[in-house]
Parts: C-alpha cells; sequence; structure tokens
C-alpha cells in the first residue's frame, strides 16, 4: 500500500500544472494547425518513398572512384604500412616518391586511428609540412570534420572545419576554411540536397568569399541527382528509426550549372559485380577579357573500371586524345604491384608510373582472422 501511495503521489499533479494548461491554452489556436499542417506534410512525404541522396560534396563521388584523377602517379612511389591493432584501428605508414625531374623526391610519416565513431590521420612530409585529419560521428546523422595544414611556406597554412546533416529526404553541408571567429571572414560553402522523388534529387552550393571584412563575394551552382530506382524493401524497412536506408543505384546521372554559366554531367553505371563505367562532359564557357581571348570548349571522358579476383585494372579516354591507366595488382593481401601510364597525342607527352603497397602487422594470424583480415584456413 505504501509503494502504490508513493506511486501516485510521484506521478499526480505539480502546483505548475495549470500554469502549464493555461499557456498551452493560448498557443493552441496557432501551434495546432500547424502542427497539424507539419505532420500531413511529413506523413505525404513518408509516402512517396524518397531516399537520403547524399551531400552535393559526394555527387560525383561513384566516378571519381572510376576515372584516373585520384589514382593516377608518375615516376616511383612505395607505400608501406604496419598494422598496429584491428579494433580499435591503428596503423602507421611509410610513403616514398620519385617523381619527375619537376618534381624532387618526397617522403610523408603519417598514423591513422579509427574507432565507431571517430577518424583521426595525421602525416608530416619530408619539408616539415604537418596535416591532419579528424572525423567525429555524433549521431547516424551527424558528423563533423576537421582538416588542417601547418607549413613554413606563406599562405599554405590552413584550417577547415565542417559539418554535414543527413536528414531522412535531404542532406545539409556548412564548411568554412580558415574562418575568422570575430569578423567571419574566410571562404564559406553551404550545401543543401534535398530528394524530390525516388529517382530525382535537386539542390544547390552557395560559396561565400569574405577574405577582409569590406569584401563580400557570393556564388551559386545549381545541382540534379537522377538515379535508378531504388530498392523498395529497403527503402521501406530503414535501418535507423526515421531514415530510409542508403541504396547502391545501378546507374546514376548529375548535372552542375556553376556561377560561370559552364556545366559539367556525368553519367555513372554498374554493369556488372565487376565492371563499373563513368563518363564526364565539361563545358568551358569563357569570355573574351584582358585574360585571354573568348574560349568555347567541351571535354568529354569515359573511363571503366574492372575488378579481378586479384587486381584491379582502370582505363581512361578524353575528347583531347589522352589515354591513361592504371593497374593494381595484388599478389598476396599484404602485397601490391602498381603501373600507372598516361599518353597525350595532342601534346605528345607522356608519363609512366610504378609503385608497390606493402602492408605488415603485429598481429597473430588468430587476431588477424578474428577481425576479418585474413580468410579461415
Amino acid at each position: 500500500m505504501s509503494y502504490t501511495a508513493s506511486s501516485e503521489k510521484a506521478t499526480g499533479p505539480t502546483a505548475f500544472a495549470p500554469y502549464l494548461d493555461a499557456v498551452a491554452n493560448v498557443f493552441h489556436p496557432v501551434a495546432g494547425p500547424v502542427m497539424n499542417t507539419y505532420g500531413r506534410f511529413h506523413g505525404w512525404k513518408e509516402s512517396m518513398g524518397l531516399v537520403q541522396p547524399g551531400t552535393v560534396e559526394n555527387l560525383t563521388r561513384d566516378v571519381q572512384q572510376v576515372h584516373l584523377a585520384n589514382w593516377t602517379f608518375d615516376g616511383a612511389r612505395a607505400d608501406v604500412a604496419k598494422v598496429v591493432s584491428a579494433n580499435p584501428a591503428f596503423q602507421l605508414t611509410h610513403s616514398f616518391s620519385l617523381g619527375s625531374t619537376t618534381r624532387p623526391a618526397a617522403y610523408n610519416f603519417g598514423a591513422i586511428f579509427a574507432n565507431a565513431s571517430s577518424f583521426l590521420q595525421g602525416g608530416i612530409d619530408g619539408t616539415g609540412t604537418v596535416t591532419m585529419r579528424a572525423n567525429q560521428t555524433w549521431s547516424p546523422t551527424d558528423i563533423t570534420k576537421v582538416q588542417g595544414q601547418l607549413t613554413d611556406k606563406p599562405g599554405q597554412s590552413m584550417v577547415q572545419i565542417e559539418h554535414d546533416h543527413l536528414g531522412p529526404h535531404y542532406s545539409f553541408s556548412w564548411k568554412s576554411m580558415n574562418p575568422g571567429v570575430l569578423d567571419g571572414t574566410g571562404i564559406h560553402i553551404a550545401s543543401l540536397l534535398h530528394s524530390f522523388s525516388p529517382r530525382l534529387s535537386l539542390g544547390f552550393e552557395t560559396v561565400i568569399q569574405h577574405p577582409q571584412p569590406s569584401i563580400l563575394e557570393t556564388s551559386t551552382s545549381y545541382v540534379a541527382k537522377l538515379t535508378s530506382l531504388p530498392n523498395a524493401l529497403a527503402a521501406l524497412t530503414p535501418s535507423v528509426p526515421g531514415q530510409p536506408a542508403p541504396f547502391t543505384p545501378s546507374w546514376s546521372a548529375t548535372a552542375q550549372l556553376q556561377p560561370s554559366g559552364n556545366i559539367q554531367t556525368t553519367y555513372y553505371q554498374k554493369l556488372s559485380d565487376k565492371v563499373d563505367v563513368a563518363l564526364d562532359l565539361q563545358t568551358i564557357v569563357q569570355p573574351a577579357s584582358m585574360l585571354g581571348p573568348a574560349k568555347r570548349e567541351a571535354l568529354a571522358t569515359l573511363g571503366a573500371k574492372y575488378d579481378f579476383r586479384m587486381a584491379t585494372f582502370r582505363g581512361q579516354l578524353d575528347s583531347a586524345g589522352k589515354i591513361g591507366m592504371y593497374l593494381e595488382q595484388r599478389f598476396t593481401p599484404a602485397f601490391a604491384f602498381l603501373v600507372a601510364g598516361e599518353i597525350d597525342h595532342a601534346k605528345n607527352t607522356s608519363k609512366f608510373g610504378v609503385g608497390i603497397m606493402i602492408e605488415s602487422s603485429s598481429m597473430t594470424q588468430e587476431e588477424m582472422i578474428a577481425a576479418g583480415m585474413l580468410a579461415p584456413a
């Protein structure tokens, strides 16, 4: 009996209840219709089967994974990595490169630490330049990223802070480079991408250049993304409550209208589990000015990626007559041989690079099997 009485006393009305009810009754005629309208609008969006479209920054990520811009190199390189721990992940890296006659030899030492919510990466090269990168995942919908570089070269030290918010049917990102705390100077980028149908997403990206308190310039580009139909079952059974599960489209097409009037369009298609193709078309429209005559050009780039059992091959061809390739051949899970080449027929130039990647570990074989780094014998 005493337990029941104490429970009723704890859950009974307080002295502030009449005042709270009075405040609620005052605002209900205004807030009630607004909340009901929002509820109906949210239910209507849920019934359309909208998906999470990703961020504007990763709009052409699939194309970048196929084309050679982020992969090709010239000269010689060697990457040596040592895995100290798998959970949490901790890895030390040594990178050596011997470039062409216009680029001297370089060395970089780096370290990577990662767990379920944090990612830390730092490095220092032979010139004393220090770089760092940190990602912190606060929730399935919010992630903060920080990048920095410290060097003795004037004007090349920088810090960049960004935050991504992934809503159920949209994504919003804010990025600031060398932000001024007191006067708001720096370069700021805001982007929004919203899904309007299961296949179509529209958005924009605004760049605010504020190098000095008296100078402020803004420019906005508009983006669109069209994909194949998502998997209906994945869209209706989200892995995170209130957030549709991500999906991998079999093909996607993007378009970006830049402030200068130039247009960039891309198309990516996954032909099979082992073959991807990507096409990129960029227009260059430049009016006559003191910097040079008017220019109206276009560049189309076609690339393909083939995944074999122990190798990955990328090939690329563009309308300017440039042909390139990149091969990553793994002889063992811990050793890979790299070959990259490029021929520019219009300029009569060529590039060639070879490299190796070696990965060692201080973990035992049983620990590597438990971490998924090796297949069980």
